[in-house]
């Protein structure tokens, strides 16, 4: 049979059933954590090997998705809904989006996992557990010291808080580990779901 373009019914069928799953994966966890290094080197790991994948890192999306929004409460969970929509689009379509987010409200990251639950969407949550003592240390953006200079309030983790999750597909201690095995264990959270 073939279709108004041309092209043939068993064809299109084939390429549908075919198609890798996506999913979302979601790094939280505390600023400085590592959530965007393991994500960069993940989508490295797994465009090698074929898979498409979107790396929707939180700075990013907020200088071009929601740049509109504050740190407020509420500010801060209208942007990860608009985010998890944003992954939710791309898992449905076959991509792994990658999202290190902090996400600091367990409400927010669950409703996001709500909303890939309806549509039969793989939500992975994975908590990047790094301790707020090496966060502060590495502090890549120097949050942590414009924060003890009185610079900056509302810090998720020291001034604001930020909610652990109860019960992540994948708990990551990275003390100890490389960027590399923290991927990697990532990456075999996904293998265990038939994702990557």
């Amino acid at each position: 049979m073939t279709t108004d373009s041309g092209l043939d019914a068993d064809v299109l069928e084939i390429s549908r059933t075919d198609r890798r799953p996506g999913a979302t994966v979601w790094l939280t966890g505390l600023p400085s954590a590592g959530k965007s290094t393991i994500a960069r080197a993940l989508a490295s790991t797994l465009r090698a090997d074929g898979h498409q994948v979107e790396l929707l890192d939180g700075d990013e999306l907020r200088t071009h998705l929601t740049a509109d929004l504050g740190f407020s409460r509420q500010d801060r969970d209208t942007n990860v809904r608009r985010v998890g929509f944003v992954a939710g689009l791309l898992a449905r379509n076959g991509v792994i989006a990658l999202v290190p987010v902090i996400a600091p409200y367990a409400a927010a990251r669950a409703a996001v996992r709500a909303d890939h639950d309806v549509d039969g969407t793989a939500f992975v949550e994975v908590h990047v557990a790094t301790p707020l003592e090496l966060c502060a240390q590495r502090d890549v953006k120097g949050l942590y010291a414009r924060q003890r200079a009185g610079e900056i309030h509302g810090l998720t983790g020291v001034d604001d808080p930020y909610e652990i999750p109860a019960d992540p597909e994948l708990r990551l201690d990275t003390q100890g580990l490389s960027v590399e095995e923290s991927a990697a264990l990532v990456r075999a959270a996904l293998a265990a779901r038939g994702i990557a």
